[in-house]
């Protein structure tokens, strides 16, 4: 029997006063779908996604969702006016009695529900509208970036949700572990059009370069021809002959459908270049530590930091990555320890806050108005790496156009304000890199360019990021910083860090008294003597252990496959990594079980 699809558009176009963003365009979402939104910044993703959720109409064309399916939208800047608290908003499409399914998705996303509205970050209120979206659980879930603002243990928490749901969803996100472990389908937006492949996201650079290699081969097949056409209606006039006219208006065709192939957008022209080397020995710390009030930052902590080291810095948001960083730049005092920098250095930052642009201001003016970058006298021109070059020639080498030059930041996108903060960076020459959240709202082929001019760069490189893959990509050494003031230097990136913590993960739980394994109850009953939270996570237990039991027995099935090391090894080693993990996330809700069925019989 046929499926009927959760969403179906039909026709769909849509202008915004210049080219096309889309133009008939038809696309079907599938029950159980689970597609990567993907394409350069600009491209049209996100207003994709909002024609989907019906937040933006199209000029032409419908949009059908049949009788009984739900649609939701995780909004980027949610409008929470008339709510007092964070998880006021994020229950309000919730029944009555079920504010425990928003508290669920707090702990995952960590934010706090009871937060006010009027002191919440801009991150906080992303989480919530998340949180929102998990709690509500539609049939059709549409993500766009929602691992932005959230630290690594929340992101495997979302991911984990969104492995196990029944419901489809289409996901935009600069993540590539995220995209990879989760999607089976590609939706791809590239100059107004948009593809489908039936293979998830971990197949999709292979297929981009594929198609753009046969555009370039029918492009230049298509060159030859106009240029053979066209000394053919040259010859034939110098030698007076009777020209056919047919064949010269198919030459004036060709020439059209040339001039109408929309050209591919380009890569962004990064360039880093390093000032005069520094010391070998960049920073050296001692005994560092660090409280505010009770929070202990940091407790007795020493790291040495060589010239050309990548020091990447993990752990979950607010555990205290900023103010380490601020301490081994001198910009702060620990509360005891010290901190030596070595010699020549010339540091360049990347804010994650984007602190250092003025939204107020144009793009033009934020470059123009930079100490670093002003050339006194000459208005419209700017100091990159030494060489003096105009203003709207640099924006154009990080992907703007003339007209955007005098447009105010606060028009940017995400993607756009992490450019230009770029093209702040790159403009002076430096020999160390602070780089905190460089990835959010970058494109994946920003993001390739930017690994490889760090992999290039002749300096040293502090690196703050939730992005696994560009951790294990960028990263040397890696710092965990796991709360109450441990923070531990491991060697490599973040694969590198969980395959060196696992025996320390293993010789921890062998430490602690084992209480007797009971296996739960299909069904837990409400009971007395809990808190209301207490008692909708103990009727959650057994269903969360069952589902993490078949899980972990698929995966012991998989690795049971003796030759399946030498024969995909990158695969071997994601479900070595996999079965630890859950096995670890088994043995944590067994025990949680335990603790809240004696609290209750108590």
């Amino acid at each position: 029997m046929a499926r009927i699809p959760l969403l179906q558009m039909n026709g769909i176009s849509l202008t915004f006063g210049g080219d096309p963003i889309f133009s008939d365009l038809d696309l079907v979402v599938q029950p159980g779908d689970r597609v990567a939104l993907v394409g350069r910044n600009g491209s049209g993703k996100s207003t994709l996604m909002k024609i989907m959720a019906g937040l933006v109409e199209a000029d032409t064309g419908s949009i059908v969702v049949p009788p009984g399916k739900s649609v939701g939208y995780m909004e980027q800047d949610p409008k929470m006016e008339g709510f007092a608290t964070l998880g006021d908003f994020a229950a309000s499409g919730l029944e009555p009695g079920e504010m425990y399914k928003v508290e669920r998705a707090g702990e995952g996303l960590k934010f706090d529900p009871a937060r006010a509205v009027e002191t919440a970050s801009g991150g906080e209120r992303r989480r919530a509208a998340l949180a929102k979206l998990m709690a509500e659980a539609p049939d059709l879930m549409l993500l766009d970036e929602p691992t932005n603002h959230l630290d690594i243990s929340a992101i495997q928490w979302l991911e984990d949700e969104l492995s196990a749901t029944r419901a489809g969803f289409v996901l935009i996100s600069h993540d590539r572990a995220f995209l990879n472990a989760l999607t089976r389908a590609t939706l791809w937006v590239d100059r107004g059009q948009v593809r489908r492949q039936e293979k998830g996201f971990e197949a999709f650079e292979a297929w981009r370069d594929k198609v753009w290699d046969e555009e370039d081969q029918a492009r230049h097949k298509l060159n030859r021809l106009i240029k053979s056409e066209s000394r053919w209606a040259v010859e034939g006039i110098s030698a007076r002959r009777k020209r056919n006219m047919g064949r010269v208006r198919a030459l004036q065709d060709l020439k059209s459908e040339r001039a109408s192939q929309i050209k591919r957008q380009g890569a962004a022209e990064l360039a880093l270049e390093s000032g005069p080397k520094s010391g070998r020995k960049v920073i050296e710390a001692e005994g560092l530590a660090k409280s505010f009030g009770d929070k202990v930052i940091l407790s007795n902590f020493d790291l040495k930091v060589q010239r050309s080291d990548r020091v990447a810095f993990v752990g979950p948001n607010g555990v205290g990555k900023t103010t380490l960083l601020k301490m081994l730049l001198g910009q702060e005092e620990p509360d005891a320890g010290q901190v030596k920098l070595g010699t020549n250095l010339e540091v360049a930052l990347f804010d994650q806050t984007r602190d250092q642009l003025d939204g107020d201001l144009s793009l033009w003016e934020n470059l123009t108005s930079d100490p670093s970058m002003r050339i006194s006298g000459k208005a419209d021109q700017v100091m990159v790496r030494g060489q003096p070059k105009h203003v709207v020639g640099y924006l154009k080498e990080f992907l703007f156009d003339e007209r955007q030059a005098r447009a105010p930041v606060r028009s940017l996108s995400g993607g756009e304000k992490a450019r230009l903060l770029l093209a702040r960076l790159m403009a002076r020459s430096s020999n160390l890199l602070v780089l905190d959240e460089p990835t959010n709202d970058l494109d994946v082929e920003t993001l390739d360019l930017l690994q490889e001019l760090l992999d290039a760069y002749d300096g040293t490189v502090l690196l703050v990021s939730h992005d696994r893959d560009f951790l294990d990509r960028v990263a040397t050494t890696t710092i965990a910083m796991e709360g109450n003031g441990k923070a531990t230097v491991y060697a490599g990136g973040w694969s590198d860090y969980l395959a060196q913590r696992q025996p320390e993960v293993a010789v921890e739980a062998a430490s602690k008294p084992k209480a007797a394994k009971a296996k739960p109850k299909a069904e837990a009953k409400p009971v007395e003597g809990l808190s209301f939270k207490e008692k909708h996570r103990l009727e959650a237990l057994p269903d969360e252990i069952d589902r993490l039991e078949k899980e972990i027995a698929k995966l012991e099935e998989l690795m049971a496959d003796p030759e399946l090391f030498s024969r995909e090894p990158v695969k071997f080693k994601k479900a070595t990594e996999a079965l630890v993990e859950r096995q670890e996330k088994l043995a944590a809700s067994e025990e949680e079980w335990l603790i809240l069925e004696e609290k209750a019989a108590e």
